[in-house]
């Protein structure tokens, strides 16, 4: 199959050092397979999105020589797709409706003794996998089981990553039935990449190391959906002088493209890649070499 790469941003505000790693990486994947790269607009959280963000992002990108193969797409024009997926869902029994509030989940959590740690999953304990006790609806949830005649089951997923090796999760006992929509219209981001990727052809995905975790749940869904998987690679993490993750929620500073090489270098070098050329295209091409000795792989997908 050949290879289809992506880099899907978040058009919360323009790009910063962090979200070029995951956009260099993803091109140099790309490339260093004789592949197509693909820029994908993830604004269905509308709410947190900035006007104009999203062009800026893709002029940034076009700075530093990371230009899409075909047009982008935003997910804001694909509801369509998102919604036959969780028709598809429900009328199968993988999905249901949730009334639970946050706090009614916290609340349950800490009368089971499981008080959700700081930066922790709200892991859900499935209060409307049988009805909704005359709440309204809140949510649609995904069953997180690996049977839906059998819902009490625990589902545990074991993948491989390209970058961090073997992994492991217990889906159920760290992240429970995850939502899919909400009442207020907003589509989950985790239905919205399951089924992009899987309508662009997608077969390899890599981003950030802080979405690994999300990878078992996405995984789960591909399958009840009867979607292609792809195969996954998760960068390091630039991280603040506290140790958080470099986000925009911890005030990162916008990517300073006055030198658009040096930028690339110091994305690079979280990549462990040392690329001496001094000229743009030259070097791309030579951290695409360096790339491709570390992470080429063959073309069957895990």
């Amino acid at each position: 199959m050949p290879y289809l790469g992506r880099f899907a941003p978040s058009p919360t505000g323009p790009l910063h050092a962090g979200s070029l790693v995951a956009a260099l990486a993803s091109w140099l994947d790309a490339r260093a397979h004789g592949g197509r790269w693909l820029l994908r607009i993830e604004d269905v959280d509308r709410a947190r999105c900035v006007p104009g963000a999203d062009r800026e992002i893709i002029e940034q990108l076009r700075r530093c020589g990371l230009v899409s193969d075909a047009p982008p797409v935003w997910q804001s024009q694909r509801t369509n797709l998102y919604e036959a997926a969780l028709e598809r869902l429900l009328a199968a029994g993988w999905a249901y409706p949730c009334g639970c509030s946050r706090a009614e989940i916290e609340a349950v959590l800490a009368a089971q003794g499981r008080p959700r740690a700081r930066h922790a999953e709200r892991v859900y304990p499935g209060t409307c996998r049988n009805g909704l006790h005359g709440q309204p609806v809140r949510a649609t949830r995904l069953l997180c089981a690996p049977d839906r005649s059998h819902p009490d089951e625990a589902l545990v997923i074991d993948w491989h990553d390209r970058w961090l090796g073997p992994q492991c999760q217990d889906v159920s006992a760290q992240v429970g039935d995850v939502v899919l929509h909400r009442a207020d219209g907003a589509w989950a981001y985790q239905l919205a990449v399951v089924v992009d990727d899987a309508a662009q052809g997608v077969t390899d995905v890599v981003r950030g190391a802080d979405l690994a975790d999300n990878t078992p749940r996405q995984r789960h869904l591909q399958q009840v959906l009867g979607l292609p998987r792809p195969r996954y690679l998760h960068t390091p993490l630039v991280r603040t002088s506290d140790g958080e993750k470099l986000s925009k929620r911890h005030a990162a500073a916008t990517l300073d493209l006055a030198d658009p090489l040096a930028a690339l270098r110091g994305a690079a070098a979280v990549l462990g890649l040392d690329v001496a050329a001094h000229e743009l295209d030259p070097w791309l091409a030579a951290a695409t070499t360096q790339w491709a000795a570390r992470h080429a792989v063959g073309h069957a997908l895990a």
